[in-house]
């Protein structure tokens, strides 16, 4: 499925972010005018009266594609990100962050334009995560930043849909297929969330049915693809699309289907589910370990189910314990 020549296992591109994380009840999500269990985009006003508001909060380095980059690193894999963050505190701290948990990070910060993103995360008593993205100087994105060399030494490259909003990032995007595809490397792409979908449907759909080896999706962004009810549907239309197609689907599991093949993956137990951010990013960054060493679909589904049940089971978007420790004490990786 990958190249075994590559030098890198995985490079994304994604949103660079820092999560303020903090609980809040569903009265203070409906107070705020917010829909639980989603992410919205806000501006820089906004995101000041919503933390004024939000009670004590946990600031950690976030982003999805840069919380899968460092799953993989948990899991020994060699990944690196592509995103952009101003020279201020928040900036400093997310470049520390992921260099730290083992991740390349090279990309210049940014010396003028919009402070370093931020998502302020409410975690709900019931686990769901409630997300309000200020994108700052993530946006800011160009094809710039896209080292081409590095693209062409990963096996996969791996795309965010929450970055396909600014029109510059989207040329960033588009260049990193293009050199990926030239090198006859597989691109991975997550739809990120139902309103990311009905925003981008078409050209998300478009982008999937051409240069897509991998896409990973939740129920409600496969459903809201094709404007269906029916999963089964979803996965259908989505088989004939794209070699391999990962769906979540929480607490029952994973869909994970091919052209020759669907498999059911149950999820994995855990004790007490704490807080849902990060769950997808990190099946995701296990799926993408067992992808690139050429592993069968199920086994690529149970170790992101494995990563997932971790990053559930606390507060926070990264694994608190090493991802490898626990796949080789289950027998899926050696």
């Amino acid at each position: 499925m990958t190249s075994l020549d590559a030098e890198l296992d995985v490079v994304a591109l994604g949103s660079a972010i820092v999560d303020v994380l903090a609980h809040a009840d569903d009265d203070f999500i409906d107070k705020q005018g917010l829909v639980k269990g989603t992410m919205a985009l806000i501006d820089a006003e906004r995101a000041e009266s919503l933390y004024a508001e939000m009670g004590p909060g946990v600031e950690v380095s976030g982003g999805a594609a840069a919380n899968t980059m460092v799953g993989m690193a948990s899991f020994g894999a060699a990944a690196a990100f592509v995103g952009k963050v101003r020279d201020d505190q928040l900036g400093a701290v997310f470049a520390h962050d992921i260099r730290a948990a083992g991740v390349r990070f090279d990309v210049p910060f940014a010396a003028t334009g919009p402070a370093t993103a931020r998502c302020l995360v409410l975690v709900t008593p019931d686990a769901q995560r409630t997300m309000n993205t200020y994108l700052g100087a993530a946006a800011g994105l160009t094809s710039a930043d896209v080292d081409e060399a590095l693209i062409r030494r990963a096996a996969v490259t791996f795309l965010e849909g929450y970055l396909w909003d600014p029109p510059e990032a989207i040329d960033a995007l588009r260049l990193a297929v293009s050199v990926a595809k030239d090198a006859g490397r597989s691109v991975a792409f997550t739809l990120s969330d139902p309103f990311c979908v009905d925003r981008h449907r078409d050209e998300f759909i478009a982008l999937i049915e051409s240069n897509v080896d991998l896409l990973f999706a939740n129920e409600e962004e496969a459903k809201s693809l094709f404007k269906t009810d029916s999963l089964e549907s979803a996965v259908e239309e989505l088989r004939t699309m794209c070699p391999v197609v990962a769906v979540t689907r929480g607490p029952l599991g994973s869909v994970i289907a091919s052209k020759s093949a669907v498999v059911e993956v149950v999820a994995e137990p855990v004790a007490e589910v704490v807080d849902t951010t990060g769950a997808g990013d990190l099946y995701a960054a296990g799926f993408l370990v067992g992808f690139v060493r050429g592993l069968e679909l199920e086994r690529c589904g149970r170790l992101g189910s494995l990563a997932a049940a971790e990053v559930i089971s606390h507060v926070g978007a990264r694994p608190q314990v090493s991802l490898a420790r626990l796949a080789a004490d289950a027998g899926l990786l050696p």
